[in-house]
């Protein structure tokens, strides 16, 4: 093992039906729990996207065709996207109950996932680029949604203007500051809360409805069509902001393992998609009343004076429960993509006893604090943070359907026939609302592509640097054969005790085992190499994936499996490793850690550049000695100088 955390990786995953380790726990339960989770994001983007439609750069006016119109593409943006696309398809492709972009890429056969060597297959790449564009979406989510509740306070009265920026800075403080609790907590205090706003937001939107039925007609696809027909391109760029309703859709499969797919399709049909719809019709028939609300208006659906002091209270919560979704996402995506090898170690706390896939990672969370209080501070509206909002979800949106036909037609089996309508059909939304969004790249939409671009040179380069590494360590040590022959010679003396080598190779020899004995002359009587595969499946068996392989000499070979979403535990795995008979002396046991320093000039594979920053990872990520439970106090680093 080294100090860059270099693990083999072994192919697995599931295939389509077969049964996984999703969420526990009673369905009504954890359906209000997902209310408080997976729906915030969707949940609240009422507050802003009709009102962008009708108000701004990029709207249309608030005529009655054009209302319709939109009021007809929202409708159908939801049902296509999120209960078609999502619900109804991309939720089958779960990794033994995990979701998400990376645990999609799992699924993938390994020949086409790795082609082998430091390189990065296409699937990996773009799948590592949906993966760094849903980080922008994540930084973008939680300052949108804060930022234009706390607006509601300037619908009240003007005099509270200057507060609203301060205001929000401070919300976002303390919604990242409880992360620690676990979206499990989080998700009992914020599911009520959200039954309250959906609830609230269906009400309201009802009531206004019901003064003029002819919104319902938006039902009818032909006025979506018919609103394409009159404006044309102006019409095509008003999709990027119909895609605001949409934009909780990605975060809702990445989300699917805190809660499960039953109860999210629960929560969904029974509440949340109801309750939205009804709030479009609703703010839809007040534009056809008023026009003059079209500068804001979700809160125009209540007086001005208390009632809106009151809504902007109820939106601030809900707004801190929709950042909830991108952010608990983002742990599980860095927590899956550490395990696959494209991040360096993070520390990982989980957070529920009972439900496994609830972790909180806070290198992660204090780095996207920090980026959504900079958003904030630098755009300080919403309107001007809608520009940048849509870019970064529609575009994993799109590369998800490409790697779910990959994974229907190479994983499940599934004819050309049978896959290719399907996904063009995926592809047909996705790239509307991608490219519509594309108008507000110099507007806004180059943040979240300027995020995704450095994380994506960040785990293209350390998944490549892992890979070169590993070649470099395993060219410089002789076979394991070639060693134990000569181990004699090496080695002047055995002493009483274990020393366990930890190593990414399972088949050649510890490059730390080889530096160890020329310098030192001893060795242990009893040796371990070990070594901890990460699995493409989220969880195993520790004790029946861990295989043991006498030597000789008193050497063993120990090769052993996690999942993507478990953390290894290496004084576990010796644990069982002694019960089935290895000589393993608990008290004299020392563990043997390579500890590299590189070089970065231009003779080596990644050149300067490259190799610094992966140097630069290597040095700022986590220990192995905490990553993988040593005892430190039992550790040796063996250093060693290498040029990648």
């Amino acid at each position: 093992m080294t100090s860059s955390g270099e693990v083999a990786v072994a192919p697995g995953g599931r295939t389509e039906g077969t049964p996984g380790h999703g969420a526990r726990g009673k369905l009504g339960g954890l359906a209000l729990a997902a209310l408080g989770v997976v729906f915030g994001d969707i949940g609240t983007s009422p507050l802003y996207a009709l009102k962008e439609c009708v108000h701004g750069e990029h709207a249309v006016a608030p005529t009655q065709a054009n209302v319709l119109g939109v009021l007809s593409l929202v409708f159908w943006a939801l049902t296509s996207v999120v209960t078609f696309k999502y619900l109804t398809f991309v939720m089958r492709a779960d990794n033994q109950g995990e979701g998400g972009i990376l645990a999609l890429l799992a699924l993938v056969p390994e020949k086409v996932r790795s082609p082998g060597g430091a390189r990065i297959g296409w699937v990996s790449g773009i799948v590592v680029f949906g993966a760094a564009l849903l980080y922008g979406d994540g930084i973008i989510t939680p300052a949108i949604s804060v930022l234009s509740a706390i607006e509601g306070l300037e619908v009240a009265t003007s005099s509270l203007k200057a507060v609203v920026v301060p205001t929000t800075c401070v919300v976002l403080l303390l919604l990242f500051a409880i992360q620690h609790r676990g979206t499990a907590g989080i998700g009992k205090v914020f599911g009520p809360v959200m039954i309250v706003w959906f609830v609230t937001i269906g009400a309201l939107g009802a009531w206004h409805a019901a003064g003029n039925l002819a919104v319902f007609a938006a039902f009818d696809p032909r006025y979506a069509a018919r609103f394409f027909v009159d404006h044309g391109f102006r019409g095509f760029a008003v999709l990027g902001s119909v895609v605001l309703a949409i934009t909780g859709g990605e975060a809702l499969y990445a989300d699917m393992g805190h809660f499960g797919p039953k109860p999210i399709r629960l929560a969904w049909y029974a509440l949340v998609m109801p309750a939205l719809m009804l709030n479009y019709l609703g703010q839809g028939a007040l534009l056809l009343a008023n026009p003059a609300a079209a500068s804001n208006p979700f809160y125009a659906l209540v007086p001005a004076g208390p009632a809106t002091y009151a809504l902007v209270a109820l939106s601030a919560a809900a707004t801190v429960i929709a950042s909830q979704a991108l952010i608990s996402g983002a742990f599980s995506l860095s927590h899956q993509a550490v395990q696959l090898g494209f991040l360096p170690r993070v520390t990982v706390q989980h957070t529920s006893h009972e439900t496994e896939g609830q972790i909180y990672v806070p290198e992660v969370n204090w780095a996207l604090a920090t980026a959504c209080i900079a958003l904030v501070l630098m755009f300080r509206e919403s309107s001007r943070l809608a520009a940048a909002y849509g870019i970064a979800v529609t575009g994993t949106m799109g590369i998800t359907s490409v790697v779910y036909y990959v994974v229907v037609r190479r994983t499940w089996g599934w004819s050309v026939a049978k896959a290719l309508p399907l996904v063009v059909v995926f592809l047909a939304l996705d790239l509307a609302f991608f490219g519509a969004n594309l108008l507000k790249f110099f507007d806004g939409g180059y943040v979240p592509v300027l995020v995704a671009a450095v994380i994506f040179v960040v785990m293209v380069t350390w998944k490549s640097g892992r890979a070169i590494l590993a070649d470099t360590l395993a060219s410089a040590a002789p076979p394991l054969e070639a060693f134990l022959a000569t181990l004699d010679d090496r080695c002047r003396a055995r002493v009483p005790g274990t020393a366990v080598f930890l190593t990414s190779d399972a088949r050649g020899t510890p490059p730390v085992l080889v530096h160890h004995v020329r310098h030192s002359k001893v060795l242990h009587e009893t040796v371990v190499l070990l070594t901890v595969a990460n699995d493409h499946v989220p969880r195993v068996d520790v004790a029946a994936a861990t295989t043991i392989e006498e030597l000789g000499h008193g050497f063993h070979r120990v090769v052993t499996r996690v999942g993507f979403m478990q953390t290894p535990d290496v004084p576990e795995v010796l644990a069982i490793v002694k019960a089935r008979g290895v000589p393993i002396d608990d008290d004299e046991t020392t563990y043997y850690l390579g500890r590299e320093t590189f070089l970065a000039t231009p003779k080596g594979r990644m050149g300067p550049l490259r190799e610094s920053l992966f140097g630069l990872l290597s040095r700022n990520a986590k220990s192995a000695t905490s990553y993988f439970a040593i005892p430190p106090e039992k550790v040796v680093e063996v250093g060693m100088q290498i040029d990648l």
